[in-house]
């Protein structure tokens, strides 16, 4: 369906039904996902007591992507991606009935949760790679830029009621039982949504064969074009060690002693912070000087971490909190912008799966590393050590990597995209 002409400039991606049904999908399966980590993160603490088990639910999340990101990657550019997210949506409910079953029959052993969390993992790595490069065929290119911000918007305002959601109806109901079921639901209807969609045959066609050797094409394209490889390693090295999400149940229950109800309002501060950043650039791109922006924030991202360690007040934890994540979200939207538009078509699905492996070694492998770090050096010393460590990250990259320093403009077809190429 072609735009009407009236529309504001700065929602220009919403003038595109397709966009619309997989932003409405994309905002269901991430509230699913977010009311399940807080339920899932707060049952697990319940039952052991442990900051590792809690670094363990990360691993589990992230363990799938390790072995199975290039066949998701190669898969993502052979078989029709509205497919696979559609076979993804549903598979991502059968996971949530299954942890409503386990939370039903009650028990005192977390492995089971751990394999259902596996089986989510698995699916994870197939749903990141096709959701990410299926963005991009749903609107022109030259509104790539808008739909990623607005996207990012959407992703995290996820973000925000998915928690409070889920810390709500656990808090209220003293069970994740409910959470899970509301999970299911609104990955069905995810499901549903993106079954509407409606994009050109040409390009969303199978992709044709490719030999065995493919697989490894989108590394071997990420290891040439140094930009991006700073862009995507740059996120992994700076979250991996200054990802505090994984301790929050912790301060929550014993250093800010806000409960499950304050752990949820916790989990959402940065994705408030993130989502008034999202909508704020949507409308005020950022033109000049990206690349010297995204390491300002992820430097910001650390310094922010450090002073939720030290905190011992809610309201000032929830403050820094949302500025940590508005320091993200500027990452995230120049890097996404900069590895889609520099992509061609055809590896964007491999490229994807990269990134996502590295995004999920940032978040979920974070987690681990926070749980270990926490075992052994306390709770409050690990996210300070995780802080500093990011910060760090920064300064280094800045040296390595100078022509992420120098990129300028954020166009379809950036010019220092081209030339690390």
């Amino acid at each position: 369906m072609e735009p009407r002409s009236s529309d504001p400039a700065a929602r220009v991606a919403f003038r595109y039904s397709s966009f619309r049904y997989y932003m409405f999908a994309r905002f269901l399966t991430t509230t699913s996902s977010e009311m399940q980590a807080v339920a899932v993160a707060w049952q697990v603490y319940a039952i052991t007591n442990r900051p590792l088990d809690l670094g363990l639910v990360g691993l589990a999340h992230f363990l799938p992507g390790v072995f199975l990101f290039l066949i998701a990657g190669h898969t993502a550019d052979r078989v029709p991606r509205r497919r696979i997210l559609q076979l993804c949506y549903a598979a991502f409910s059968v996971c949530s009935l299954l942890l409503l079953a386990l939370a039903l029959r009650g028990g005192a052993s977390v492995f089971p949760v751990y394999a259902v969390l596996l089986l989510n993992g698995m699916v994870r790595s197939f749903n990141g790679p096709a959701g990410q490069a299926f963005l991009p065929l749903l609107v022109p290119e030259k509104h790539f830029p808008n739909a990623v911000a607005w996207g990012s918007s959407i992703f995290q305002a996820a973000t925000i009621i998915g928690p409070m959601a889920g810390g709500v109806l656990y808090g209220w109901t003293g069970s994740p039982a409910p959470v899970y079921g509301c999970a299911a639901l609104e990955y069905l209807a995810a499901l549903v949504l993106v079954s509407a969609i409606k994009i050109k045959a040409a390009a969303e066609r199978g992709r044709r064969a490719e030999p065995a050797a493919a697989v490894l094409q989108g590394l071997q394209y990420i290891w040439r074009n140094k930009l991006i490889l700073g862009a995507i390693s740059l996120d992994l090295f700076a979250v991996l060690l200054g990802g505090a999400v994984a301790l929050l149940p912790v301060y929550a229950r014993e250093i800010l002693n806000v409960g499950a109800r304050g752990l949820g309002a916790l989990r959402s501060a940065p994705g408030i912070g993130a989502v008034i950043t999202a909508v704020l650039v949507a409308h005020w791109p950022v033109r000049r000087r990206a690349g010297a922006a995204m390491l300002g924030c992820v430097f910001g991202f650390g310094a922010f971490t450090i002073i939720f360690g030290l905190s011992r007040s809610f309201p000032l934890s929830l403050v820094v909190l949302g500025l940590a994540g508005a320091c993200d979200m500027v990452s995230v939207i120049v890097r996404q912008t900069l590895i889609q538009l520099a992509t061609p078509d055809t590896m964007r699905g491999r490229v994807s799966a990269v990134n996502m492996l590295f995004i999920g070694a940032s978040n979920e492998l974070g987690q681990f590393e926070s749980g270990v770090t926490a075992q052994w050096l306390g709770t409050i010393p690990a996210v300070i050590t995780g802080g500093a460590g990011t910060i760090a990250v920064v300064i280094a990259w800045a040296r390595l990597f100078p022509a992420l320093r120098r990129v300028d403009e954020l166009t379809p077809a950036p010019a220092a995209v081209k030339a690390a190429g």
